[in-house]
């Protein structure tokens, strides 16, 4: 099993700044693709970046240029830098994982509890 713990979200005003970060333990031989998404009141939850374990990456076209996600391979970690936010940015964000993992090998994706980021106009 894999556990995720996310920290970071909160309340800004427009134009602030905020960093989610989302831990990965247990029984883990390798982490995959890494990856944020996020879920406002009423719609579906939608891919906001990923990075894979060489580092690629990709965005949702609403967060390129002021999001950057990043990964620290040796804590498991997974970073969202969010700067110049908006009000729209308002939703319950969610990690995922994944990873495989021991005991026997096991290929499977795994999502954080989420962390809400609430952006004030």
């Amino acid at each position: 099993q894999v556990q995720l713990v996310e920290s970071g979200g909160g309340l800004v005003q427009a134009g602030g700044s905020l960093r989610l970060s989302c831990a990965a333990s247990g029984s883990i031989f390798s982490i995959n693709a890494m990856g944020w998404y996020r879920q406002a009141p009423g719609k579906q939850r939608e891919l906001v970046a990923r990075i894979t374990t060489g580092g690629a990456t990709n965005y949702a076209d609403s967060v390129k240029g002021r999001f950057t996600i990043s990964r620290d391979n040796a804590k498991n970690t997974v970073y969202l830098q969010m700067n110049s936010l908006k009000p729209e940015d308002t939703a319950v964000y969610y990690c995922n994982v994944q990873a495989l993992t021991v005991g026997p090998p096991k290929r499977d994706g795994y999502w954080g509890q989420g962390t809400q980021v609430t952006v004030s106009s």
